[in-house]
């Protein structure tokens, strides 16, 4: 069983910016989650978020890619999942300005409880692309301090908490008797 995430979100803000939330540890932090990212390629590093069942909260990734400010990819271990993703950006227009055209894919999510894992991240993306980095972004564009942005996007727990609560108890058994 296999299944891969792809993402495609166009913000109102040129590719050098979003390049710049997506490589600057303290900006990561915000949107994504804290973290010791340094871009070059070969740097190891983690990133930290709550432990849940069968998962310590620790995700170690590695920069496998990094062509500014256009191409980067990771690995991305933690819990039951061993995948990839690569984050590619494209100039696009929005209403006759600079944007950028997002896309994300994290790839090779394989056997049941990596599947499962993907469809809470897939869930939890909504919040990350949808919400979080575009706050992040909205800021720098404005000059404004970044942070606290899970605080400002906090008060909606939306359906991938639900999801992630419900599966994690079953992700969390089946990692106990392997």
């Amino acid at each position: 069983m296999k299944r891969d995430i792809h993402i495609e979100r166009t913000y109102p803000h040129p590719p050098e910016l979003v390049w710049r939330a997506l490589t600057d540890p303290a900006l990561i932090a915000e949107w994504l989650m804290p973290n010791d990212f340094r871009a070059q390629v070969g740097h190891r590093f983690t990133m930290r978020t709550d432990p849940a069942p069968g998962f310590d909260g620790i995700v170690n990734c590695e920069v496998l890619e990094l062509s500014p400010p256009r191409r980067m990819r990771w690995s991305w271990k933690g819990g039951p999942i061993d995948t990839v993703v690569t984050f590619e950006l494209e100039p696009a227009i929005v209403f006759a300005r600079p944007a950028t055209t997002l896309k994300v894919a994290q790839t090779a999510f394989e056997g049941l409880d990596a599947v499962l894992v993907s469809f809470v991240l897939g869930a939890g993306n909504r919040a990350v692309y949808g919400r979080h980095l575009p706050y992040v972004l909205d800021r720098i564009a404005t000059g404004e301090k970044v942070e606290n942005v899970r605080q400002a996007c906090a008060n909606e727990r939306g359906r991938w908490w639900w999801i992630s609560r419900a599966i994690a108890p079953v992700v969390g058994r089946r990692r106990k008797s392997a």
